[in-house]
């Protein structure tokens, strides 16, 4: 079995790439480099702790793949080669070498365990648990990979929690799951490990069966995590005891003797459950000019010992104690996000194998509340309703936190490579699709709220050739969400409203629009933002836009459009886009995030649309008034030859030559035609004239 081992330079984004048999692995963990980089790690954890700063040699210490063995591609990309059955737990937040080797002790008693060694940190341990099917092969596919290896990591946390004395910190199963290099003198280590069966799955795991149980701790100062931390909790119990004290003085003010206040402040504290030295710590800080310390502690010291029922009466109202356990509760048991682009509210529960979060239906809120009132919070459903809906929620936008998270680009064109896995025969392609991933990027990132995208991608080929699924990759699986293939122009209003909920919208079979919707889709290309009113709204609002737009159409007469065709990339792909590739989506738009930040252009200039008019030319589509008029007239090429006349002469020219009766209304509509012919015009007081030739055929 070997496992990969992959670093990534900081500064340049750059990948060195290694793969060792396991045992060479293990062998290698037990002794440390000249370098001593994890022995550093371990000296700077507790200094570096509660700040933002890291060990700068940190990208040195390679990451370990243990589910699967990496190849390199031909472009330098990796790929999944084998699937190794190897499942990564975790214990961490440890204290140190003796509960490591506590951990270490008891997993080795399972026979499935095969192999155990304390992390980078020196305060966590990596499990690694080995899994095939029945009858001992693994899965070839990488997403039966995927399934089969979350499955399997849900077993091995069932399995492996109950034997120990420590919580599993419970992370996304994925075939990338990683540890950083590390050191271990006494890793446990057995290549002849057992392996847990599991039957290949065919879908992801749905309502999670394991749980972490929690003591339902009655006091909310002793399981504060994840919550207010302890000292932010005791300074509001000591605000509250300050205050009930000050109601039962009278004209007392700062600057009066302190020992009156410091009597009823100790005892509210004590009360109220909070420590001896805190209460010594807040008065202090609170009285610090007038403040004695020697007499404070003796004073506190003494009604602390006289006092009795330390902890029975909290110094704060019903209502603020009901607001701090529901904050308390809520940051526990819970996450929630606002998605900005979904416009709905998101959540996860904490300690669950459920890892991605779900729309917070009212279902969902009937049982948050349900949970609130079982550990004895005495909650409404409107006081849910009210959290729920305060600025205690964080918002969450998607797409932006995914191009923010991309790194550091390594400097490889992947765009371009992205381009030409669609065969055409077009030289501008690369560059005008490079040109429209910038722009559909920088739009994502609102860099220009003046403008929407307006130009778009036209795959014109054959059907079997795979341009729908081309335009789906274009989207990271995690923003897919984002992409639809499905917009209806008779609903402007939902039209219009996709611009805000979609990242890419595929015009899928182009042809089918009608002649009558080109006019609402040209204004959807350049609009910047949406003015609607939402559902169940009273107010117009304005909704940003996100979306850009791609179209496939299996025919190639497209464009009917007399003012032009610069808003589309009109491209005729002449085989299958190979889609079956492997596709580095954080490097692709790190790509894109460095050009827009070193001031790349990323929309088309005149150039760009002068290629791109001459190129559409073969995908415009003539209307039966310009083949007629290309019957009987031809274009002036000198200015002595031919005659001037207006739309009305010869549309009535051309009235006489027809059985079918051409409405006037067509003549304003004829003028852009004559003009997207190349017709030379003039402006006289009758009107517009053009220079033409009447073809000699037209007489016989």
């Amino acid at each position: 079995m070997k496992l990969t081992l992959i670093r990534t330079d900081r500064e340049t984004g750059k990948e060195s790439f290694s793969t060792l048999e396991a045992e060479n692995l293990i062998a290698k963990i037990k002794k440390e480099n000249k370098a001593a980089h994890v022995s550093a790690l371990r000296h700077l954890i507790p200094i570096l702790q509660g700040t933002n700063n890291h060990y700068q040699n940190i990208d040195k210490l390679p990451r370990i793949y243990p589910a699967v063995e990496y190849a390199r591609t031909k472009d330098g990309e990796h790929r999944v080669k084998i699937y190794n059955g190897l499942v990564q737990i975790e214990i961490n937040h440890l204290t140190g070498s003796t509960e490591v080797e506590q951990i270490k002790q008891q997993v080795s008693l399972l026979p499935q365990t095969f192999a155990a060694f304390c992390g980078s940190s020196g305060r966590s341990v990596k499990i690694w648990v080995l899994f095939a099917l029945p009858d001992g092969s693994l899965p070839k596919r990488e997403s039966e990979m995927a399934l089969f290896h979350a499955h399997a990591y849900r077993l091995a946390v069932n399995c492996y929690q109950p034997l120990l004395p420590y919580s599993i910190t419970l992370k996304e199963p994925s075939l990338n799951q990683s540890c950083r290099m590390t050191l271990d003198e006494q890793p446990y280590y057995n290549p002849a490990a057992t392996t847990f069966c599991l039957e290949q799955p065919f879908a992801i795991p749905g309502e999670t069966t394991f749980k972490e149980q929690k003591q339902a701790e009655t006091n909310p100062l002793l399981r504060m995590q994840p919550g207010y931390s302890s000292s932010d909790t005791f300074s509001m119990l000591f605000e509250a005891a300050l205050n009930r004290s000050f109601d039962g003085l009278t004209n007392w003010k700062r600057g009066d003797d302190l020992r009156p206040l410091l009597t009823r402040l100790a005892e509210h504290c004590y009360k109220a459950g909070i420590p001896e030295e805190e209460v010594v710590r807040q008065t202090l800080m609170h009285y610090y000019r007038e403040a004695d310390e020697p007499v404070i502690r003796a004073a506190i010291h003494n009604i602390y010992r006289e006092c009795k029922g330390f902890g029975t009466r909290n110094s704060m109202t019903a209502e603020q104690d009901t607001a701090f356990r529901l904050e308390e509760f809520m940051n526990r048991r819970y996450e929630f996000r606002y998605n900005t682009v979904l416009g709905e509210l998101e959540y996860r529960q904490r300690d669950s194998i459920h890892f991605q979060f779900r729309p917070a239906d009212q279902r969902i809120r009937s049982s948050i509340a349900l949970n609130a009132l079982k550990e004895g919070i005495r909650v409404w459903d409107r006081d849910i309703a009210r959290y729920l809906t305060s600025d205690y929620i964080p918002l969450h936008n998607p797409v932006e936190e995914y191009l923010n998270d991309t790194g550091r680009w390594d400097g490889k064109d992947r765009i371009r490579a992205l381009a030409d896995l669609v065969p055409c025969e077009n030289p501008h392609w690369r560059e005008l699709f490079y040109r429209w991933f910038l722009s559909m990027t920088a739009h994502w990132r609102g860099l220009d709220r003046q403008h929407g995208n307006s130009t778009s991608p036209l795959l014109v080929g054959a059907q079997g050739y795979r341009k729908s699924t081309f335009c789906r990759i274009l989207l990271p699986p995690e923003l897919r969400f984002g992409y639809t293939d499905s917009i209806d122009f008779k609903s402007k209003q939902d039209a219009e409203r996709s611009l805000g909920r979609f990242f890419l919208i595929n015009i899928d079979e182009f042809d089918q629009i009608s002649v009558s919707q080109q006019g609402f889709l040209k204004h959807l290309l350049q609009k910047p933002v949406a003015n609607l009113r939402k559902p169940y709204g009273t107010a117009i609002q304005e909704i940003r836009r996100y979306a850009s737009f791609i179209g496939t159409s299996n025919q190639k007469d497209l464009l009917t459009d007399p003012s032009g065709s610069r808003r589309f990339i009109c491209i005729e792909v002449t085989g299958p886009i190979n889609t079956n590739v492997t596709i580095n989506y954080r490097q692709l738009y790190a790509q894109a995030m460095t050009a827009i930040s070193q001031g790349e252009r990323y929309w088309l200039d005149d150039t760009d649309e002068a290629i791109l008019k001459q190129s559409n030319q073969e995908f415009e589509q003539p209307t039966p008034l310009e083949q007629l008029f290309l019957c009987h007239f031809q274009a002036a090429q000198t200015e002595d030859e031919g005659t001037w006349m207006t739309p009305m002469e010869i549309l009535s020219f051309l009235q006489k030559k027809t059985k079918d009766r051409l409405a006037i209304s067509k003549v304003a509509y004829f003028g852009r035609a004559l003009r997207k012919l190349g017709i030379s015009s003039r402006r006289r007081n009758r009107g517009t004239e053009y220079h033409v030739i009447i073809n000699e055929t037209a007489f016989q």
